[in-house]
């Protein structure tokens, strides 16, 4: 099978595609022949060696990244009763281990996925994976959205973004956006109730009193985010790097905090994704896709900071 292998951490020339083995499944688990397969920031910055992941994964050989994918079952293992041979099925597979999803072939813990809704295309379905699970649990297991809180979604036209703001409207709340003036338009047809251009507002400045912060951008934005939150209000962080000095002004104000909120695989959580495509209650957007070989150019589009919703890659 052809698979995009890593042969060191560093630049997209470090990407190279070879031949391996179609992997075998356990008596556990299935063999997914793959359809589709989604990109992410995270996969860019694991790729350059610049995350914890990176260190993780040094010691496989081949290193073969990706999590994201939607295909079709080739092989059920004895022990699996979820799925059968030629089910449609999509989901983020062992994140944060290895599982080599940039492969035309993948094996698959069954408890990592979920059916594919028939109305959606594979593509699509690769794009609702670590993006809309991390919306989904932002708002439901690391933080908990309730009914006509007020949330604040920064770089709410990007890859998670773009769900936060479907789901947050879909759990009841009323929705704060940041994004440049370009992707205006785009938050609005979303549901967003405000959009904030981030060139040109400082929205420390223009809100006050909320309830629930989504933090997907690092740096001095943690500590303004806790400026605009209400006291025991919630803020659920997205990036690594915080200060002490960055948690105590959250501590110092009572808030619900997730300091680093890391997605996991679950298939509970895929499922209820599955739902809300199927219901057309959140639907990805589909910024731009790429043919397998050229699966470099997905990376570098990511890289360029410039991406409105998803980036997918066709097999």
């Amino acid at each position: 099978m052809k698979a995009v292998v890593l042969e060191k951490f560093g630049k997209l020339d470090n990407l190279k595609v070879e031949d391996l083995e179609v992997p075998e499944n356990s008596e556990n688990e299935v063999l997914v022949k793959v359809k589709a397969i989604s990109i992410n920031p995270v996969d860019v910055k694991t790729r350059s060696g610049k995350t914890a992941l990176s260190k993780d994964l040094r010691s496989f050989d081949p290193i073969v990244l990706g999590w994201d994918i939607s295909g079709t079952v080739e092989k059920a293992g004895k022990n699996v009763t979820d799925f059968k041979e030629r089910d449609d099925v999509f989901g983020m597979i062992n994140f944060a281990g290895q599982r080599k999803a940039y492969a035309e072939y993948v094996t698959a813990n069954p408890a990592h996925l979920a059916l594919k809704p028939k109305n959606i295309t594979h593509v699509d379905a690769a794009a609702c994976t670590l993006a809309a699970l991390t919306a989904w649990q932002a708002f439901t297991r690391f933080g908990h959205l309730k009914h006509n809180d007020k949330v604040l979604i920064h770089a709410a036209s990007g890859c998670v973004g773009h769900f936060a703001v479907q789901i947050a409207k879909h759990l009841g709340a009323y929705v704060i956006g940041t994004s440049s003036e370009r992707n205006k338009d785009f938050l609005l047809d979303l549901g967003v109730d405000q959009q904030i251009d981030y060139r040109i507002e400082k929205f420390e400045e223009v809100l006050s009193n909320l309830d629930f912060v989504l933090e997907t951008i690092g740096h001095t934005s943690f500590r303004k985010s806790v400026k605009v939150l209400k006291h025991g209000g919630t803020i659920v962080n997205l990036t690594s790097g915080l200060t002490e000095e960055d948690k105590t002004s959250a501590i110092n104000k009572a808030l619900q905090a997730c300091f680093f909120m890391s997605v996991y695989s679950n298939g509970e959580d895929m499922n209820v994704i599955a739902g809300l495509l199927e219901r057309e209650i959140i639907k990805p957007h589909i910024y731009r896709t790429y043919d397998f070989p050229n699966i470099r150019d997905a990376h570098l589009q990511l890289e360029s900071r410039r991406t409105t919703g998803k980036v997918v890659v066709k097999m």
